[in-house]
């Protein structure tokens, strides 16, 4: 898996203080999207052992005052990112159980719960943004979305009831 960049103390993506990591392949092509460089899986750096390990080094040191992690891209549930992006949640949530993971995806909740690995993925973080970005809906004025066709997801919440609910 390649990234394009990581943002440390990001208070854009997610609501505190974050690291955000920004991942390189998308299938989605989006009209107007922020971060066309991305479409491309190779585009980046590949993310290594040392990319994680400086992510994590950073929350040890800012621990108190980082509230999370943020998945964007390109998108974290493109193919080649689901497997490593899983690894790497596996090992973020073993050390900082009290932090949240937020993740943009193109794709529906509909569409990743019908995906077993991709909605594993899912399943690892706290909130999701969903759906492609419609310039056609695009509204500066929304919280953590571009467009008013995406939602805003509490996950966990969302698996245990059975249903979508927005998070707050």
């Amino acid at each position: 898996m390649n990234y394009s960049g990581i943002k440390y103390s990001d208070m854009i993506n997610g609501k505190g203080i974050r690291v955000s990591l920004f991942v390189s392949g998308c299938t989605h092509r989006c009209k107007g999207c922020f971060n066309k460089d991305t479409w491309d899986a190779n585009y980046g750096n590949p993310f290594t052992e040392k990319e994680e390990e400086e992510i994590f080094l950073y929350f040890k040191k800012y621990g108190k005052a980082a509230k999370g992690l943020s998945l964007l891209g390109g998108d974290p549930t493109y193919c080649k990112n689901v497997e490593p992006l899983i690894e790497f949640l596996k090992k973020f949530k073993s050390q900082f159980p009290d932090k949240d993971i937020w993740m943009w995806s193109g794709f529906t909740w509909e569409q990743l719960e019908k995906d077993k690995q991709r909605f594993e993925l899912v399943s690892l973080c706290d909130v999701l943004i969903d759906g492609r970005f419609d310039i056609e809906k695009k509204d500066l004025n929304l919280k953590w979305k571009g467009s008013s066709n995406q939602r805003v997801i509490d996950i966990q919440k969302s698996i245990s009831l059975g249903e979508i609910v927005e998070y707050h």
